[in-house]
């Protein structure tokens, strides 16, 4: 499964800007995957895993703004459609060699 997070947080004063630059680093320590600006993206193993990461974003979300969470399963994911642009080869961003203890 694919956790999605779409934001649009306000970067107007400084105190803004901060907590935009708070909530970026949590999304990439927490390995989400940059799509586009504002979109990150999360491969999960399964729906437990997905409600923590939900629950995991839910607790660090900025005060202001717009944060959207979509849960998507491989397929779904794999379907998506580019339009224009290139994929970014540049990260590996599949679940062909995780190893599962």
């Amino acid at each position: 499964m694919r956790v999605l997070v779409f934001f649009d947080l306000p970067v107007i004063t400084e105190e803004n800007r901060r907590a935009y630059r708070k909530f970026r680093k949590f999304l990439l320590k927490n390995g989400f995957l940059m799509l586009q600006e504002s979109v990150y993206c999360k491969l999960a193993l399964n729906s437990t895993a997905v409600r923590t990461i939900v629950d995991n974003v839910h607790k660090n979300k900025p005060e202001e703004g717009l944060i959207q969470l979509l849960s998507v399963t491989e397929k779904q994911y794999a379907k998506m459609d580019i339009i224009i642009g290139n994929i970014k080869n540049e990260v590996l961003d599949s679940d062909e060699r995780l190893v599962i203890l």
